[in-house]
């Protein structure tokens, strides 16, 4: 007598159709092996081939496990509204109660100089006139914005918002960025030729200095700045931030404007160096009526946030995946 797996062997090989019947492996796999599934697709970019190479399955197969993965709601594909400048505007000037903002199409590359047109209608916003103050900050995206060029506000008086730092890298050069402004503008720059971070008796001595002196008195007339904000100095190598050891042991910090730090609350980080820094103060940047933070970039969201969150900065020019992520954390 036959066994039964003879039998079905027989059946099968004559053409019957009344074999044994078993539903395929993907109407009974369980959620777990869904998930597997879905992770190695979605998160892990394989394609159904690869996956079903490494699973010993087939390609058929691992097509069905995916849709059986979006039937039981394991994986939801989310096509998101397309959100303009415009509506992006909005949102951030609601959500992060910020008096002014201006966003871009995120260009291709990540091109900080992109970022100039929106900080231009900013400031034309701002109806800076003749012996109107504006502040200029530092960091790479300040210069591209200064370099890309500002637009023409004649008469206006533009000074660094802190002091230089000994410091070759391009993005610190304030007095550079204070001298292109005011030529790109029309207007007229006074320089700080001093460092931002001395010792506490050489501070002294220089804002003694009349020229100096007459510079950072501009400071509680300033109208309008442009501000740079700085990532943790934990993602920011040494080198690109030249921070002192104390700043570098702000380890909660979320990052700074202009050497104030903040955590991602907002609430301040003090550090031995900032009582001797030659730079705007912290009651100087939220008395200004505006304050202009320039950031782009998914690393700095948890910055701006924290920036907008002190007070530091009132109004952003970003652009629009910037925009997203930030609505999104908010």
């Amino acid at each position: 007598m036959k066994t039964v797996p003879e039998r079905l062997s027989l059946q099968k090989l004559s053409g019957r159709n009344n074999t044994l019947a078993f539903p395929p492996a993907d109407q009974t796999a369980s959620r777990t092996l869904l998930h597997t599934v879905a992770k190695l697709h979605y998160e892990a970019e394989l394609s159904q081939v690869e996956i079903a190479k490494r699973m010993g399955l087939s390609a058929a197969t691992i097509s069905r496990l995916l849709q059986r993965a979006r039937t039981e709601g394991i994986v939801r594909i989310e096509v998101r509204d397309l959100a303009t400048p415009g509506d992006l505007v909005r949102d951030l000037k609601e959500r992060l109660t910020l008096k002014a903002a201006a966003v871009v199409e995120t260009p291709s590359g990540g091109r900080l100089d992109a970022l100039s047109a929106p900080v231009g209608d900013l400031l034309r916003q701002a109806g800076l006139r003749p012996g109107s103050v504006l502040a200029i900050g530092w960091g790479r995206a300040v210069r591209a914005v200064v370099e890309a060029g500002l637009p023409g506000l004649p008469g206006t008086l533009v000074v660094p918002a802190t002091g230089g730092m000994q410091q070759h890298a391009p993005h610190f050069q304030v007095n550079e960025f204070v001298r292109m402004a005011a030529e790109g503008m029309g207007g007229l720059p006074h320089f700080i030729h001093a460092p931002y971070l001395p010792s506490a008796a050489a501070r002294e001595a220089l804002l003694e200095d009349p020229t100096i002196a007459a510079s950072v008195a501009l400071w509680d007339r300033v109208e309008a700045a442009v501000v740079g904000i700085g990532l943790p100095h934990a993602e920011n190598a040494p080198s690109a931030s030249a921070a002192t050891p104390d700043e570098q042991a702000l380890a909660d910090a979320a990052g700074d404007v202009i050497r104030h730090y903040f955590d991602a609350a907002g609430r301040p980080k003090a550090w031995e160096g900032e009582r001797r820094m030659i730079a705007m103060s912290t009651d100087q940047l939220r008395r200004a009526p505006l304050v202009i933070g320039v950031a782009m970039g998914a690393a700095k969201v948890g910055a701006i946030l924290g920036a907008v969150r002190s007070g530091l900065v009132s109004a952003l020019a970003t652009d629009t995946q910037t925009a997203e992520a930030l609505l999104d954390a908010a």
